[in-house]
């Protein structure tokens, strides 16, 4: 019989879910096997939603996903040996992405430690490297106190994954309800909401208030943090053009006046103050040799080991991005009237250069190029989305396309793979999204060979009628790949191991139950997506694009500089 077991006991599996309810955890991700299904019965008695997946690396970038989505932590359950190291991927993300996720493991029983049991690995050994806790539960009695103490470790400065392996025997176990401790729901964590040091806050309104070129860039922490209203005021109050990135995306809606996307790196040349919010200096801002020496730097962050890594900075401060922005705010809000309005030049220069960017690459927007441009097929997206649209880039150069004309229009309406460059995210993207937003329309890019990588999860969708709008951008390469190896090597070169075959995704769909269409004419990408959107199905639209054409940062192969 289902259950904890004889009255006044309960088993380490029920002791997991008891402790995922504690943290307010609504559903895990997972991918059946005989070391974790107590985990099931104790999540079915705890009212915690089981979605079944094929492979575990979706599991773990659904659990990734969820969290972005909702602010709540995530959870993946897995099975021991190729299920935890099938995960692995997606736990790497996490970390890279600051994502609160915990993967929990199976393991072989305690009392076969050592002696070679089915799917027995070095789990904690593996994942200790690419998550902020990893641990091995030792005695049932531990388990919802374990759980908890990684969900603490998951939310202890930036943000990011842990892991823990429960060995069999320890959650099969059965023990006294009284002997094991069940944190209590909001009673084991301790804010981490840090306003930064009084004197750098005043610092920093001190340099914003005499600034006359000043920009920041709002990045993921500013979604992270829910600080999208304290970053909005202070843009407007203190009159500052605003740049977004990763999850930062949809801060400020399209269209506002201290909104610009295509000027940054002339900003960045060109500003007197650069404050940089909850994005650290790597590849995407160069290392930091993409801001003027010549300009303060200022750098807030939840995390002290990023602040000024890999270029000086002016001033760091380590906090909530919201909280630290509320308070530069009230600081220099009554200071900084004739300074704001001073800012009007250099608010009309920069929109000066977005407006030239913007109308050198429009004629390509409205490409009627057969193959299709890939900027008509993103311009036809941007176009399509809602305000309540949430948007999932998963791809290479297609992506790179998105990046330069996808706008969300809300904040939090924004998903892509982050600084890891994971391929695959889409469809366990779109599977936690659909889950935690479900009045929500979920829009997803995908580049051909970034579908394949996960692609029979769109199963997944089917099965729990978790309908979204797809899109295939296919050009039957590894593009991104594919023009590195061209410049390097010559063309004679330039198909080898980065060239697919011509899969017809639009039938994939339909196979499994889904809608699909094939696009060959940019003039019929508008109504196939208005098709799919009334469908109510998952659906992919399989867009054939030019294979010849490439992002300007695909041809910059800036990821590698």
């Amino acid at each position: 019989m289902a259950g904890d077991g004889e009255p006044g006991t309960t088993s380490g599996g029920h002791l997991v879910a008891k402790a995922l309810k504690a943290e307010g955890v609504e559903v895990i991700f997972t991918l059946c096997g005989g070391h974790i299904i107590d985990i099931y019965d104790g999540c079915v008695d705890e009212g915690i939603d089981v979605i079944d997946v094929r492979h575990e690396q979706v599991a773990a970038h659904a659990a990734d996903g969820y969290a972005r989505v909702t602010g709540k932590p995530g959870c993946a359950v897995v099975t021991a040996g190729p299920g935890t190291t099938d995960a692995v991927t997606g736990v790497a993300n996490a970390l890279r992405a600051e994502s609160p996720m915990l993967l929990i493991g199976g393991q072989g029983a305690l009392s076969q430690h050592k002696m070679g049991s089915l799917q027995d690995l070095p789990h904690v050994d593996m994942m200790a490297p690419i998550t902020k806790f990893a641990a091995t539960v030792p005695r049932t009695e531990r388990v919802a106190d374990l759980v908890s103490m990684a969900f603490r470790e998951c939310y202890h400065g930036a943000p990011g994954p842990s892991f823990l392996e429960i060995p069999r025997d320890v959650l099969d176990a059965k023990v006294p309800a009284d002997s094991a401790r069940v944190p209590k729901a909001g009673h084991y964590r301790a804010s981490t909401r840090s306003p930064g040091d009084p004197e750098a806050i005043e610092r920093l309104a001190d340099l914003v208030v005499a600034a006359e070129k000043p920009c920041v860039l709002l990045g993921s922490q500013v979604w992270t943090c829910r600080a999208t209203g304290a970053a909005t005021e202070f843009v407007r109050t203190l009159n500052v053009p605003a740049y977004m990135n990763g999850s930062g995306r949809g801060t400020l809606p399209p269209g506002d006046p201290h909104h610009l996307q295509l000027s940054r790196r002339y900003a960045f040349t060109e500003a007197d103050l650069i404050i940089i919010v909850g994005t650290p200096f790597d590849f995407r801002m160069g290392y930091g040799k993409r801001l003027s020496p010549d300009a303060a730097v200022v750098q807030i962050d939840l995390d002290y080991r990023t602040v000024g890594k890999n270029r000086d900075v002016d001033l760091g401060i380590v906090g909530d991005a919201g909280q630290v922005l509320a308070a530069v705010t009230q600081a220099a809000s009554a200071r900084v009237d004739n300074g704001a309005a001073a800012r009007k030049p250099w608010l009309e220069e920069l929109r000066a250069v977005e407006v030239a960017a913007y109308q050198k690459r429009l004629p390509r927007q409205h490409s009627d190029a057969c193959p299709i441009d890939p900027y008509r097929l993103v311009h036809e997206i941007n176009e399509f989305l809602t305000p309540d649209s949430l948007y999932i880039g998963d791809g290479g150069d297609i992506v790179t396309f998105s990046g330069q004309v996808v706008q969300p229009k809300a904040p939090g309406n924004w998903l892509d793979p982050g600084p890891l460059g994971t391929l695959g995210v889409g469809i366990p993207f779109v599977l936690a999204a659909k889950y935690a937003r479900p009045e929500s329309e979920v829009v997803c890019l995908f580049g051909d060979g970034a579908f394949s990588l996960t692609g029979w999860d769109f199963e997944t969708l089917v099965r729990f009628d978790l309908p979204f709008v797809g899109i295939v951008g296919n050009n039957s390469s590894m593009n991104q790949i594919r023009y590195g190896q061209i410049q390097k090597y010559g063309a004679d070169r330039g198909r080898v191991g980065n060239t697919l075959g011509d899969v017809p995704y639009d039938q994939f769909a339909r196979m499994l139950g889904g809608y699909g269409e094939q696009v060959r004419d940019p003039a019929d990408i508008r109504p196939a997506l208005e098709r799919a959107r009334e469908s109510g199905k998952p659906s992919l639209i399989n867009v054939w694009v030019d294979p010849e054409v490439y992002a300007p940062g695909t041809m910059n192969q800036t990821m590698y500089k």
